[in-house]
């Protein structure tokens, strides 16, 4: 039997994103993010209005991968097992392989292709890990797939800008979170915890309060020389 994949599968892993588009090398923000599935083409904003009626995905970039997002590729085919990540408060899935740089020593889940370590109880750390473990295992792609007729780009998405992380390894999710948790500046932690430490003073007394209240607005008092001998 023959390997078949969809030729929208093919586009996704091997047609160049994040370069800039030929057919508008003199406008601004040209860069192409997003992939047409129909033609099998990765576009530019400017080439957007000629494919309006086509199915549209966003392609994103995080630690210098392309992902996209979950709820896009779950149209297209299922992708259960495959590790998501949260970006932006959104869940994406890589693309491509990711092997790893150096070999991870210990015990832990690996991915089913390409060996890197992923967190209980995914299977593959990416949809072109997942494919190429179906098409080894059944040779046969077609029991994943989803009908899809219509796939326009998110009201929320911005074409002209593409989600570009300079982090290490990123965090996976579990499929119960929904939110990657943002740490508070540095202005609104100093906030929390001078007011839990005037509440604190305030249930020791009414002196401990005078007292936490002066030293919270200590200030440096006008230095006094001492007197000369």
């Amino acid at each position: 039997m023959a390997i078949w994949k969809p030729a929208w599968l093919d586009a996704l892993e091997k047609q160049s994103f994040f370069v800039s588009c030929p057919a508008h090398a003199a406008a601004k923000k040209n860069e192409k993010n997003v992939c047409c599935l129909d033609c099998c083409t990765s576009l530019c904003p400017h080439c957007l209005p000629s494919h309006r009626f086509h199915r549209l995905v966003q392609v994103r970039r995080y630690v210098y991968h392309e992902v996209v997002r979950l709820e896009d590729l779950e149209k297209l085919i299922d992708c259960s097992n495959v590790q998501p990540y949260t970006i932006n408060s959104s869940k994406v899935v890589f693309i491509k392989k990711r092997p790893q740089s150096r070999q991870f020593k210990g015990s832990g889940n690996f991915c089913s292709s390409c060996d890197r370590c992923l967190q209980e109880p995914y299977l593959h750390c990416s949809l072109g890990c997942k494919v190429d473990f179906v098409l080894r295992q059944n040779k046969d792609l077609s029991p994943y797939l989803r009908t899809c007729d219509s796939l326009q780009l998110c009201p929320d998405d911005d074409t002209n800008h593409s989600t570009v992380v300079d982090t290490d390894e990123p965090t996976a999710t579990s499929d119960s979170d929904n939110l990657s948790y943002s740490p508070p500046c540095a202005a609104e932690s100093f906030r929390r915890k001078r007011t839990t430490f005037y509440a604190c003073a305030r249930s020791a007394g009414g002196g401990a309060a005078s007292d936490a209240a002066a030293s919270g607005n200590r200030r440096k008092s006008t230095p006094h020389r001492s007197p000369l001998c």
